[in-house]
């Protein structure tokens, strides 16, 4: 699996303005828990808030639900922020070294923003990341409540992404009985595998087609109970200059009544 291009996310973004309708994302970001047999002499290192064993697969998904970025193998207990802050690709983010394209004007639009991924609320809000707000923040804001649904939206890539993996490769499905080290191995092998099948077979996409368009506002208010759940508070500090960035896409969403497109 190569690094994404600048060149690259430019395309990734585009296709998610096409599909999902939300302009300069490079990518959703989630974690899966991948259940494993408990590994000898780990304590409870690997036991997850789901009350299971299992290592995390931390993936960043483009429109298409394909995997663009992985991470395999940290410890069932940790968070998803937590597991996201060690892993390399957000490391290079934090250094620079990993390029976004630069910012631009948001489609149809004089404001300007630059291209991020879009996470649920287990994430910290950054520069590059964009999470929903949380609900005490929504009682009479009807402008971050549409903002919420167009992330959400948008984040679903990776949630079926990691549904399509599952249900072609059956062994994400039941605990897998090896070491951690070929647990790691399968798992990344999977994912290469699971892009190869969504460019060979344009059916795969369709399995999200129902998620797609039944989805609504009832559903994200659904999903953020769970999301709060994964949440690690303490490393989801934003800055000011974070938080100024995700009013330009409230913003944006507000003056631009954007038809959804059908899947």
């Amino acid at each position: 699996m190569s690094t994404p291009t600048v060149d690259d996310f430019k395309n990734i973004a585009n296709e998610f303005y096409k599909k999902w309708n939300f302009p300069n994302c490079v990518g959703s970001l989630d974690g899966k828990h991948i259940r494993m047999k408990c590994p000898k002499n780990s304590g409870s290192m690997f036991f997850n808030y789901k009350q299971y064993y299992s290592i995390v697969l931390m993936a960043v998904a483009d429109a298409n639900y394909r995997f663009v970025m992985i991470d395999v193998g940290s410890y069932g207990k940790d968070s998803d922020g937590s597991v996201l802050c060690n892993t390399q690709f957000y490391q290079r983010l934090e250094n620079g070294t990993l390029k976004l394209p630069k910012l631009s004007n948001l489609p149809n639009s004089n404001l300007k923003a630059p291209y991020v991924f879009v996470g649920d609320e287990a994430f910290p809000l950054r520069n590059y990341i964009m999470r929903p707000f949380p609900r005490q923040q929504l009682a009479s804001a009807n402008d971050k409540k549409h903002y919420n649904y167009r992330l959400s939206r948008a984040r679903m890539t990776i949630e079926c992404a990691f549904g399509i993996a599952s249900s072609k490769f059956r062994i994400l499905q039941k605990s897998i009985e090896t070491k951690v080290e070929n647990a790691d191995h399968i798992v990344k092998a999977i994912c290469i595998l699971h892009n190869v099948i969504i460019d060979r077979e344009n059916e795969s996409s369709r399995q999200c087609t129902i998620i797609s368009e039944n989805f609504n506002i009832a559903n994200v208010q659904e999903s953020n109970k769970i999301m709060r759940l994964r949440a690690n508070r303490s490393n989801n500090r934003a800055s000011r200059t974070a938080i100024d960035i995700r009013n330009i896409f409230v913003e944006f969403f507000k003056t631009n009544n954007i038809t959804e497109t059908n899947m």
